[in-house]
């Protein structure tokens, strides 16, 4: 980005606007669907701007995977949390996040997941599989505090919830995915919290 006369670089705020600018285009056309000319043009920098901070467009993509990574995985612990100490109350919360996300223009599923469809190699695919890991740990979270027998097992079936509603908002219908993906999860989570009689 141009620098006015006089002005000092903030090396910072340089590489946190490649990145919003890179990872809207990127979300938007696929790892494939951009080549690094266009990437530095959207951000108004050079091509040796782009590689000081990155080093490559490998090195920008994981840097925008991972930003993202961290950014979503705040938002959704954040809703739990958002919501009280009742699990089911902190399920809820995680899908309806998820509904408003699908509700919104030009999404396009999950950048994370797609890049690693896109490229089934790292950094997509260690990322991919980190981003899903932190999923899996905020269900499992909540399906051992609901008193789940099972809480990993109830959080991998939740996880296929959240990954499946995905797919579907993206491809077939809509933010209803979430909805119905609410739904099956609070049944779940409500299944495997009856504990025994006398328990």
């Amino acid at each position: 980005m141009p620098v006015p006369k006089g002005s000092s670089l903030d090396p910072g705020r340089t590489r946190a606007a490649i990145l919003r600018s890179a990872e809207g285009m990127l979300y938007e056309h696929g790892l494939d669907g951009v080549g690094i000319a266009e990437l530095c043009a959207e951000a108004g920098i050079s091509k040796e701007t782009l590689y000081r901070h990155f080093g490559s467009k490998d090195g920008l993509i994981r840097s925008v995977l991972e930003a993202r990574s961290d950014r979503v995985t705040r938002w959704l612990t954040q809703a739990a949390t958002d919501a009280g100490d009742e699990p089911a109350a902190q399920l809820a919360a995680v899908f309806d996040a998820l509904g408003v996300w699908f509700s919104e223009p030009g999404f396009r599923g999950c950048a994370i997941v797609n890049a690693a469809t896109q490229h089934h190699a790292t950094p997509a695919s260690t990322i991919a599989a980190r981003h899903l890991g932190r999923y899996l740990d905020l269900f499992t979270a909540i399906a051992d505090r609901a008193g789940a027998a099972r809480p990993a097992a109830l959080g991998r079936q939740l996880l296929l919830l959240l990954e499946g509603a995905t797919v579907v908002a993206d491809h077939l219908e809509g933010p209803g995915a979430a909805d119905d993906a609410r739904e099956a999860a609070l049944a779940l989570l409500n299944s495997a919290a009856k504990r025994p009689a006398g328990s």
